[in-house]
């Protein structure tokens, strides 16, 4: 590792393969505790080595050109990405979760990304590379796994609750009125990771963003200001992702009779 003036760490390959060293602990536990972990372990370790290396190339080079259009190109593909990862993480899966989910996704990460950009941090121009894309890969992060989270148990329970939903209706009650217990509670189910996260920063943990801003050298007040800024929009992107797909997993259960439908 090479030191600079400003106490900057610069990392080499050494580094990186030493730290990358370290998966053989991991392994060695897998294989010492018969987890069965160590063939997806290998796939991650690889999988993260060379999709960070391959994003490096491609930010670099969209780092240099800064040409609007490029940088939507990739704004998409990461919006494609985490839609398709987020309904990926739900069992019961149906025709059309695919589209809410992206719904669901770029919605909640768009607005919040043109708030941070255009209101908060004042980007100029507003397609700046090196601040959109890393918010909105934070936003997208945090919003995907919230809303599979919320997708997941609502679905689940309408399956498994079926025949309290259908009794609740045959005695006049309203669609919303039938699973609003539910939809609730799947929203709380998406938003815990995030809520348990804001409980304990700066005390338990200190967030990837602000640890990566202090190590390359940047001012710590400054680190931390970015840090609450990130957390409350990943906070408000989740919610409203987790709302918004929560909605439209409801639109999919109900018919324009107002009779639950389970669909496949």
């Amino acid at each position: 590792m090479n030191e600079t003036n400003e106490l900057q760490i610069l990392l080499t390959y050494t580094d990186v393969a030493l730290a990358s060293s370290l998966i053989i602990v991991v392994l060695l536990v897998s294989w010492r505790l018969r987890l069965g972990l160590t063939k997806t372990l290998l796939m991650a370790a690889v999988r993260t080595i060379i999709q960070l290396s391959f994003i490096g190339l491609i930010l670099a080079w969209i780092f240099a050109r800064e040409h609007w259009y490029e940088v939507l190109v990739i704004l998409t593909i990461m919006t494609l990405i985490a839609a398709g990862a987020a309904k990926n993480r739900v069992k019961r899966a149906y025709k059309g979760l695919l589209t809410d989910t992206f719904i669901a996704v770029s919605t909640s990460a768009i607005l919040v990304t043109i708030v941070a950009i255009l209101l908060i941090l004042q980007v100029k121009p507003w397609y700046t590379p090196q601040f959109i894309i890393p918010i909105l890969g934070l936003i997208l992060g945090n919003s995907l796994t919230a809303i599979s989270l919320t997708s997941n148990q609502l679905i689940n329970t309408f399956h498994e609750q079926q025949a309290r939903i259908e009794m609740m209706l045959s005695l006049s009650a309203t669609p919303y009125e039938a699973v609003h217990e539910p939809i609730r509670a799947a929203i709380i189910n998406g938003m815990t990771p995030t809520l348990n996260s804001m409980l304990v920063v700066g005390i338990v943990s200190l967030p990837g963003m602000m640890t990566g801003q202090i190590m390359a050298g940047a001012d710590p007040t400054q680190a931390v200001r970015y840090q609450i800024v990130t957390m409350f929009l990943i906070c408000v992107s989740s919610t409203l992702g987790c709302t918004l797909s929560a909605l439209l997993i409801y639109r999919r259960f109900f018919n324009r009779q107002q009779q639950l439908i389970l669909p496949s």
